[in-house]
């Protein structure tokens, strides 16, 4: 794929510390195991950004970005690091948008299905002039949002962590009169039962 112009590629991220890391599956994995997981999400992300080659990639780190497990991810994948914002996921990502200056697509980590392609896909849906790309999550969530510039309407008084949030981005998008796409849906790795796909994936070393 050629680009002539760049998009900025933001990934949230939360320190993989055991007992505050992937609580969800802390239970089925234990506390160090689920911080493991967590550490190797974010890993593949960085590494996936990197290599999907659309423009620059920051790595907003949660809570502190001199964390000694960030600052080896910005070595390994030449990724740039800054602190997330406080507030909600809404005001964080938000944060994250305005901040890149130009078209930017921002993901978390908890997608392993999430490739190269998915990134470069979305960045070229900007780059023909949609106004917003999504990619939903399985759960009603989504896994990316982009977007040419930013749209604080999008995430104001959201029902984070919720099945409502796609309808109401949706239904939002449509309000505001923007241009979106949803190239893909995929699925987020949060409950007991999504270990078992992350090894049909062939992606059990994650956890070990």
């Amino acid at each position: 794929m050629i680009m002539n112009d760049r998009v900025a590629i933001a990934i949230l991220a939360k320190a993989p510390s055991p007992g505050l890391a992937k609580t969800r599956l802390a239970p089925l994995l234990g506390n160090e195991r689920a911080a493991l997981l967590q550490a190797r999400l974010i890993e593949r992300a960085a590494a996936l950004a990197s290599e999907a080659a659309v423009g620059p990639v920051t790595l907003w780190a949660a809570p502190d970005e001199s964390d000694s497990f960030f600052q080896t991810m910005a070595r390994c994948y030449g990724v740039r690091l800054a602190r997330q914002r406080e507030g909600d996921l809404g005001a964080r990502m938000l944060s994250a948008i305005a901040a890149a200056g130009s078209p930017a697509l921002v993901i978390g980590t908890d997608s392993p299905a999430l490739t190269r392609t998915h990134l470069q896909t979305a960045a070229d849906t900007l780059l023909r002039g949609t106004d917003v790309v999504v990619l939903p999550a399985e759960d009603g969530g989504y896994v990316l949002i982009g977007m040419q510039s930013p749209q604080p309407a999008l995430f104001e008084s959201m029902y984070w962590g919720s099945p409502r949030v796609l309808a109401e981005t949706r239904r939002r998008l449509h309000s505001l009169g923007l241009s979106w796409r949803e190239p893909s849906m995929l699925w987020d790795l949060d409950r007991p039962a999504d270990i078992e796909r992350l090894r049909e994936m062939g992606l059990a070393d994650m956890l070990c």
